[in-house]
């Protein structure tokens, strides 16, 4: 009898936990139907939508959403951004509804332009900068180097490569890009998950902050109040100028795929240009959908500085808003180029 008792206990104890496990997850009625190929579209197309009533339930209405933007059943793709996105549908059905959801990836429908350069004009640079970060603000030059123990924010003569002020980071932090906006320096760290803020003319560290869901720091930009992140993969997350949160980002895309490894960044003339780690070549990016718009091809250059051991990859690309034309420079590089960007 005992044995009895202690066989129902355990029936009922497994019966319980097995009716626990299920709850809040009931599987969806519903199943979305797309257009898109292997889950791909251009964002040309008209992305085509339907919803696959596995019980025949009568439907009343369906709400259609892209990323939390409501949407037809068949909707242009022309103004959202590239990349994986969510697409949901919210099915009302008998005085009930569910929502279901699927992903699509937005490929960019256009092929990027190649372009190559001219050079303008070579200055001196420090062949021990290890350049993550380079920026003009006022006709100066200003770079952050990387390397732990060696990381550094530097105010330049570009024309002589004079050192006018220099700012040795804590040796525990590897220095990153470097931005400047409203007479204030931000520049990242790689892997501490943590920036800094300081004053344009002294040095002096007004603040930190630390990352969101960009768990490393890269590159950095500005424009309009709006400062732009990389953080090595195809994300640019796009950060409030004064609280430092990450509000959203965009996705690097071309025709083919994601493009990742987005590095040191500058905004010109409405563009994002940003080195491509290891490339030696800087991609053109539209900053409203991420696309991939232009690539240049600066792997010659390499060719023409000191070749040493620790000599490194392309990497520092800035805008000089007096001359107009932009500045290029790479890891342990002993020269700074001043180029003009032409079409092949």
């Amino acid at each position: 009898m005992k044995r009895f008792k202690y066989l129902t206990i355990i029936f009922l104890g497994v019966l319980l936990i097995s009716c626990g496990s299920n709850s809040g997850h009931k599987k969806s009625d519903f199943t979305i139907k797309t257009n898109a190929i292997k889950g791909n579209i251009f964002n040309s197309a008209i992305l085509q939508l339907s919803v696959e009533n596995k019980k025949n339930h009568t439907i009343d209405s369906i709400l259609y959403r892209l990323n939390g933007n409501i949407i037809n059943e068949a909707s242009a793709l022309n103004n959202f951004k590239l990349g994986k996105q969510t697409v949901e549908a919210t099915i009302y059905y008998d005085g009930e509804k569910q929502t279901t959801s699927a992903t699509v990836t937005i490929l960019n429908s256009e092929l990027p332009k190649v372009y190559t350069y001219k050079i303008i004009n070579e200055y001196p640079h420090d062949i021990t900068s290890y350049t993550q970060g380079l920026e003009f603000y006022n006709d100066t030059l200003f770079e952050s180097t990387g390397q732990l123990k060696e990381s550094k924010l530097r105010k330049l003569n570009y024309k002589t490569g004079t050192v006018l002020k220099d700012l040795k980071l804590a040796d525990e932090y590897f220095g990153e890009g470097l931005t400047i906006l409203n007479n204030k320096v931000y520049q990242l760290t790689w892997q501490k998950g943590t920036g800094f803020v300081y004053d344009v003319n002294t040095f002096k560290k007004i603040s930190s902050f630390r990352y969101g869901n960009s768990k490393e720091g890269w590159g950095l930009c500005n424009y309009n109040n709006i400062i732009y992140k990389s953080d090595g993969t195809e994300k640019i997350w796009l950060l409030n100028s004064e609280t430092l949160v990450e509000q959203e980002y965009i996705q690097v895309y071309t025709n083919k795929g994601k493009i990742i490894g987005i590095n040191e960044m500058e905004w010109i003339d409405g563009k994002i240009y940003a080195n491509r780690y290891q490339k030696d070549g800087v991609a053109i990016i539209n900053p409203k959908n991420g696309a991939v718009i232009g690539v240049v091809d600066f792997k010659p250059l390499k060719k023409l500085v000191t070749q040493h051991e620790g000599l490194d990859v392309l990497n520092g690309i800035a805008y000089n808003p007096k001359t107009k034309t932009i500045f290029v420079t790479g890891k342990r590089w002993d020269k700074l180029f001043e180029v003009e960007i032409v079409e092949k």
